[in-house]
């Protein structure tokens, strides 16, 4: 049962989408409920998956130390979508959530276009520093 095209829209990432567009890239979407306290993604591995926040929170933690708190609407994955690098952060549920999850190779079939919009996105979220938290450079 592919997850209906509104939801997918009514995440940043993907309000840009054509209908079409989002309507194919919701017959691979799958959601999935979070419970409180579950480990999103690990410090150190290797991201396959795109995850998008539909409801609830999670914080970002590197090093035992909070850099961030996510939440509706926000990615976690995104950087890794195009590029394999290993998270340096845990992304760990503070609510209990509902995410929608995509792996790189659903967003990968997709039309030239919408991998360009996407990239776009991604890079415009670089720009304002809201970008993948787990995925953040540390030049410092």
């Amino acid at each position: 049962m592919p997850m209906d095209q509104t939801r997918l829209k009514a995440i940043p990432i993907f309000a840009d989408l054509s209908d079409e567009e989002a309507h194919r890239l919701s017959a691979f979407a799958t959601e999935q409920s979070i419970a409180e306290g579950q480990i999103l993604m690990k410090q150190g591995d290797y991201s396959v998956e795109l995850i998008a926040i539909e409801e609830g929170s999670a914080d970002v933690i590197r090093d035992g130390q909070r850099i961030a708190s996510l939440g509706k609407g926000d990615l976690i994955g995104e950087m890794g979508l195009f590029e394999r690098r290993p998270r340096n952060a845990d992304v760990i549920a503070t609510s209990p959530m509902r995410v929608i999850k995509l792996t790189h190779w659903e967003i990968r079939r997709m039309s030239d276009d919408t991998i360009e919009r996407i990239k776009q996105v991604i890079e415009e979220r670089q720009k304002a520093g809201v970008a993948d938290p787990a995925d953040l450079r540390d030049d410092g």
